[in-house]
């Protein structure tokens, strides 16, 4: 092509072409401080931590859920559960979620279950 432009699917010829590239919002700015890299990576870690408690808290929802009510296993099951639940709120607060109301309706976290959290 010797230095000219051409368009990919004809031999049209085309002018001079500039491009212009945005830096993602994800990535750090090249002027942007170490501490602020940092924070970033640290808010990153606390997200991806909350995902994964929300999703022990699902597993063991679903399996108390799966389980008869009578039981023999139903009050380590509902432990299990209060444990996951608890985790997840603690780590939800680390992240600044001081409310919990949206997320034990959206999760259908029963009564017998939010009964057994408390002080640690």
């Amino acid at each position: 092509m010797s230095g000219k432009n051409w368009k990919a699917n004809s031999c049209e010829k085309l002018g001079p072409t500039k491009v212009t590239v945005k830096i993602p919002a994800w990535m750090p700015h090249p002027k942007d401080s170490g501490d602020t890299i940092l924070a970033h990576e640290i808010l990153a870690e606390r997200a991806s931590s909350m995902g994964a408690a929300a999703e022990r808290v699902e597993k063991a929802l679903k399996t108390l859920h799966a389980s008869a009510p009578d039981a023999e296993d139903q009050p380590a099951l509902q432990k299990s559960a209060a444990d996951a639940v608890w985790s997840y709120f603690v780590q939800r607060e680390l992240c600044g979620f001081r409310r919990h109301d949206d997320v034990i309706r959206d999760l259908g976290i029963p009564k017998s279950v939010l009964n057994r959290l408390g002080a640690r």
